[in-house]
């Protein structure tokens, strides 16, 4: 069988009596069917691939499984006796006649009885096979009309999918019999229905986190998805019997421009759904990276110095379900007043001259209202807050009032005193400070409002870290810093941040500055610092006094210092703490930073946050506030600080039954280094544990929980050789534990003491008893061998990182204060990435002090601190060099092999 030619231009996709002649000369077989079938998607593929295209594909494809089906059916029952009584209906989104390029077929076969059904099951049966034998991807059933009512009554699914039944062939009345009794007067009236349906919708939001922002999302099911047009469709059909969209504009429940929206986004997502089932060769809804990027080209998208390609692609994208996310809150609020509040009292009930509450809901007064009192744009908000407990939201009128209005927020409006006024009385209210936020986002009051953030709504970041849009980021942070003020929910994250909130005094410069602090991203140059003059301005337009202009700046030019310091530096070196203590400055301006710190960490991603890196912070910040209390004048002495940590942890040693003497003379091999490094309660576990073992020359493991640091710590004592470091990381990457943290000493008398924070890969500790046995077994036998055993990685990497490429880079730095060096490493995360560095370590003679271990998303940023055999910093160029081509040639080969 010959292709079918491409279309030319101006040409019918589907060509009805091309296909009927195929037919007629090679006979309707499952073969040519099959046939047929893969040359129309080809032909379907070429199309798309002159240019992206969503509905021509759709209409094209629906009509030519109709054509092939309606054919298959009179081939195979035409001459059967009693299939006359049969109908062949589409339903669902068939029925809709919305097949996209590899969409499932849904179809009814529908019988008048059930008695019916069992004397045709054979032809029938022989009918739905052959559909399988051409590839269609067919979801059959087969019912008669009472199985069909009752199905339908049981669940709204099935009465929806029926709402959009289809005759394709077959007994005419028995299908007209089928819409009489599915009916809105039959079964699932549109007042149970809309209920049905919003809570359906509920419950589908919050398998995405009520976000259409995830950053691989589903173009079908997502808010803001093709679902939220169908949703629309299925009740304006049930509640009008439209049969097409246009008819809400006719019922005045749209206006034009809403529907020309509605109708460009809907074009647009089919678009994108068209290519991931052309990409992928099947139905496949979920954007995933490899497809942004490709799709990202196909529509036209090239990279700049401000943004990737797929960024833009994926800004449209998230800028599009936005405004169908919007539009479908609107209708839907509109169905529910007109439906289920219908019986209810229509009197009014003022609030003020502008507006009232009615059923519920705030609106307008009158429709001139914002067009008098402009700032009334911003007053709904605060009102929102002030009569939260009796308005469940704005009327689907007034929403529409405020869309209509929202070029009247402009400079003026933004310099106008009642206008920054309105705002700062906002966010300085008791409650419903996020929640208006977010619900000025979603009407594009924000965005008007703050041009600045309108640049970034739906800016993302083409990678594994950021999770979200930068809008809906910040919006996620302000949401966090709100959660201070409210002990009572007791969140574990938030436990210093429950004692610190109180001594900010004003809590709305920490609200400005988490919606200020990633406000610059994707203009180039560093974010921080140009939203540093973006904050100070908008600080300055609300009259704020010029202290605390300053301080929100200050907030987001420096709002990634503190995890940065926690995370990438050894926060036991009093000169670390000194030198942040430093930049901070004062407590307010720590207290402050802190909590916008947590707020964000806590807002990146589900899985960005943890309670070791919460430990982290904890440690900075009560370390920084020791330094600010003692006076940056006279910063702490490192052996007053070692001897202060060995006496405390002297006094736990009743706790674990040791003999005092025999500890001090242990300590006695150890220098300050350990006792700066450690914790008192982690050097009595380490003596408690060392000092009962037996032999000359002993290897202890032990293992326990940190519940404050969120982690289990594993500690090895064993004498110091080459690739030990490598062996244990090895060991433990088998296991699938992830290394959080590692620090390394080697005593005077050649044995390593080396310590790991480890979680399960869920980022939690390793809670299972016998698990941690099975890990302290693992680590003794690996121990014990001659010559140490370097394990190849035991994971596999996952889909999501694969598609993306690091770059591995390697810098070195002095740490003059602790003679050593600090080598820092960018790289792409993999198993077993800890074992390959510690090898180059070792290959190039190097002595590795500690590690701090970071990783966003795909990128690993670790910083590791090594010395020469002789304990001192490494500063022969050279032999630094070997390093970077050691550590490069290793994890690069390593990335490959994965």
């Amino acid at each position: 069988m010959s292709a079918l030619p491409s279309p030319e231009a101006g040409a019918p996709l589907f060509d009805a009596a091309a296909i009927g002649a195929v037919l007629d000369a090679h006979g309707v077989s499952p073969a040519t069917c099959r046939q047929l079938r893969q040359l129309f998607t080809d032909r379907l593929r070429a199309y798309y691939d002159r240019e992206p295209a969503g509905t021509s594909i759709v209409q094209a494809r629906t009509a030519f499984v109709d054509f092939l089906l309606r054919r298959i059916w009179a081939a195979q029952l035409a001459d059967v006796p009693g299939a006359e009584r049969l109908a062949l209906v589409a339903v669902g989104g068939y029925g809709r006649g919305e097949l996209h390029a590899c969409s499932d077929v849904d179809i009814l076969i529908l019988a008048a009885r059930a008695e019916h059904i069992r004397r045709m099951a054979e032809p029938v049966a022989r009918f739905v096979t052959f559909l399988y034998d051409t590839g269609l991807d067919v979801g059959a059933s087969v019912r008669s009309l009472r199985q069909c009512v009752d199905e339908g009554r049981r669940d709204v699914t099935i009465a929806t999918a029926l709402i959009e039944a289809r005759l394709l062939a077959g007994d005419a009345a028995l299908f007209d019999q089928l819409n009489r009794r599915t009916g809105p007067g039959q079964m699932w009236p549109t007042r149970k229905f809309l209920a049905a349906k919003l809570a359906e919708q509920r419950a589908r939001y919050d398998k995405f986190d009520a976000t259409a922002y995830k950053l691989e999302p589903n173009v079908k099911e997502s808010p803001g998805g093709l679902r939220d047009i169908h949703t629309i469709g299925w009740v304006a059909k049930r509640h009008f019997g439209a049969r097409t969209l246009h008819e809400l504009v006719e019922h005045g429940f749209l206006e034009q421009d809403e529907y020309a929206l509605l109708i460009d986004g809907q074009e647009f997502l089919s678009q994108v759904r068209n290519g991931l089932h052309l990409l992928a060769g099947r139905k496949h809804d979920l954007l995933l990276f490899d497809q942004q990027r490709e799709l990202a080209r196909r529509f036209g998208y090239r990279d700049t110095d401000q943004s990737l390609a797929v960024e833009q692609f994926m800004k449209r994208y998230y800028r599009t379900v936005k405004g169908l996310s919007r539009l479908n809150e609107m209708l839907l609020a509109h169905f529910e007043e007109e439906i289920l509040l219908a019986r209810r009292s229509d009197r009014a009930v003022p609030l003020n001259s502008r507006f009232q509450i009615r059923k519920d809901f705030i609106e307008a007064r009158d429709a001139g209202v914002f067009r008098r009192y402009p700032f009334a744009l911003l007053e709904i908000f605060l009102l929102l807050q002030q009569h939260r407990h009796h308005v469940r939201g704005v009327r689907a009128g007034t929403v529409r009032l405020i869309r209509k209005h929202l070029h009247l927020i402009d400079d003026a409006f933004r310099a106008d005193i009642r206008c920054t006024s309105l705002f700062m009385e906002i966010i300085r209210q008791p409650h419903g400070i996020g929640h208006e936020l977010q619900r000025m986002h979603r009407y594009g009051v924000l965005a008007r409002y703050i041009p600045a953030f309108g640049r970034v709504v739906g800016q993302m970041q083409h990678d594994l870290f950021h999770v979200y849009t930068v809008d809906e980021h910040s919006l996620f942070v302000l949401r966090n810093a709100r959660s201070y003020a409210f002990p009572d929910e007791k969140i574990p994250a938030l436990e210093l941040g429950y004692q610190v909130f109180p001594n900010i005094p004003k809590p709305e410069l920490l609200y400005l500055a988490a919606l200020f602090h990633d406000i610059a991203k994707g203009r180039g140059g560093d974010h921080s610092v140009l939203g540093e003059s973006e904050a100070y301005e908008f600080c300055r337009l609300h009259r704020l006094p010029e202290f605390d202009c300053r301080l929100v700046a200050w907030l987001v030019r420096h709002h990634l210092l503190m995890s940065k310091v926690s995370q990438r530096q050894d926060i036991a070196d009093p000169e670390v703490i000194r030198a942040f203590a430093a930049t901070v400055g004062d407590q307010l301006h720590l207290d402050y930073l802190y909590l916008l710190t947590v707020a964000d960490m806590r807002g990146t991603g589900p899985t960005v946050w943890n309670s070791w890196k919460g430990s982290l912070l904890s440690a900075l910040y009560l370390a920084t506030r020791r330094a600010l209390r003692r006076g940056l004048g006279s910063p702490i002495d490192a052996h007053e600080q070692a001897l202060d940590v060995r006496r405390r942890a002297a006094e736990l040693l009743p706790d674990e039954q040791l003999d005092p003497r025999q500890c001090e003379q242990f300590w006695d091999r150890l220098d300050d280094d350990y006792f700066l490094r450690f914790t008192a309660e982690e050097i009595a576990w380490h003596a408690k544990h060392i000092l009962r073992a037996r032999g000359d020359q002993p290897t202890v493991v032990a293992t326990r929980d940190f519940p404050d640091r969120g982690s289990t710590g594993v500690m090895v004592y064993t004498r110091d050789r080459k690739y030990l470091f490598a062996a244990i990381t090895s060991t433990l990457d088998r296991l699938a534990l992830d290394i959080v943290d590692a620090r390394i000493y080697t005593s005077r008398d050649g044995y390593a003491l080396d310590t790991f924070m480890v979680c399960d890969l869920n980022g939690e500790p390793v809670s299972d008893p016998a698990r941690r046995r099975d890990i302290r077994a693992a680590l003794r036998e690996a121990l014990q061998a001659d010559p140490l055993p370097l394990h190849a990685p035991g994971r596999r990497v996952s889909r999501q990182h694969k598609a993306f490429q690091v770059a591995t880079e390697v810098s070195f730095a002095t740490d003059l204060g602790r003679d050593r060096t600090v080598v820092e490493l960018i790289t792409k995360d993999r198993p077993g990435l800890l074992s390959q560095v510690a090898q180059a370590f070792a290959e190039c003679d190097l002595v590795l002090q500690n590690a701090r271990v970071n990783t966003y998303g795909e990128r690993a940023e670790d910083a590791f601190f090594i010395t020469d055999a002789d304990g001192h910093a490494v500063t022969d160029a050279a032999r630094l060099d070997r390093l970077r081509a050691q550590l490069a040639r290793r994890l690069d080969e390593q990335a490959t092999a994965a």
